[in-house]
């Protein structure tokens, strides 16, 4: 099923997401030293991207 006209966006392609995946959320964890291993990826503090 196709997007309807108006919504779809001409510029959006090139812009940057102000919210991370989980995956993401969880690398950027590992990367700072806030990951703890075991842990679950449910729950996750809110973090900012770099």
């Amino acid at each position: 099923m196709s997007q309807h006209r108006s919504l779809k966006t001409a510029g959006s392609v090139g812009t940057k997401r102000s919210v991370l995946k989980r995956g993401e959320r969880i690398k950027l964890m590992k990367a700072r030293g806030q990951w703890k291993e075991g842990r679950l990826p449910t729950s996750l503090p809110k973090t900012k991207s770099e």
